[in-house]
This record gives structure tokens, C-alpha cells and sequence, in this order.
């Protein structure tokens, strides 16, 4: 399964040239909001977005790239400062 994640500190952002692409595939029309954080990480036209523009394409604070992680694990996105990474889910008590 492929994710998209976010590997520069600042936090998850969708540039604008990669939500024009995502808006296309996905059929969406220009009047409908859609922002980057109304997106699923696994959306397969968020990744096909994210690929063709991944070695020019970010933002102040996001640099997206695609992980692949098995399909038969519970995961989550973490993140410090922004900076994120998949992380296979576990339990946790506190």
C-alpha cells in the first residue's frame, strides 16, 4: 500500500500544482472546495499527483513523498515538528 507523507519540518501540505492534478483525476469541479487535508493518504489520485511532481514540487513547509508499507498492518502517520513518517500501530497505554 503506498501513503503519502510529509518529509520537511512544517507539516502536511498539498502544493497547489499537485491539488490541481488531484482535482483533475478525481473528476472534481472548480466550484467544489477541496483542500489537502480533506484528502486520504492513500487516495490513488493524491498519489498519482504526488508522483509527477515529487522531484520539483513543494511547499514552504511540505515536501511529500510516497512510502510503501505492507497491506496487512494497522498504521498511522507520526510526526515531530511536522516531519512524518508511517509507524505501524500498537498499543498504548498512559
Amino acid at each position: 500500500m503506498k501513503v503519502v507523507i510529509n518529509r520537511k519540518y512544517g507539516g502536511f501540505e498539498v502544493s497547489r500544482e499537485q491539488l490541481l492534478i488531484y482535482r483533475e483525476l478525481a473528476g472534481i469541479p472548480n466550484h467544489v472546495h477541496v483542500s489537502g487535508y480533506d484528502i486520504e493518504r492513500t487516495d490513488p489520485f493524491l498519489i498519482q499527483a504526488v508522483e509527477q511532481t515529487m522531484e520539483k514540487d513543494g511547499t514552504t513547509f511540505s515536501k511529500l513523498k510516497i512510502v510503501e508499507i505492507p497491506d496487512d498492518i494497522e498504521w498511522d502517520v507520526q510526526d515531530y515538528d511536522g516531519c512524518e513518517w508511517v509507524a505501524e500501530r500498537h498499543r498504548t497505554w498512559y
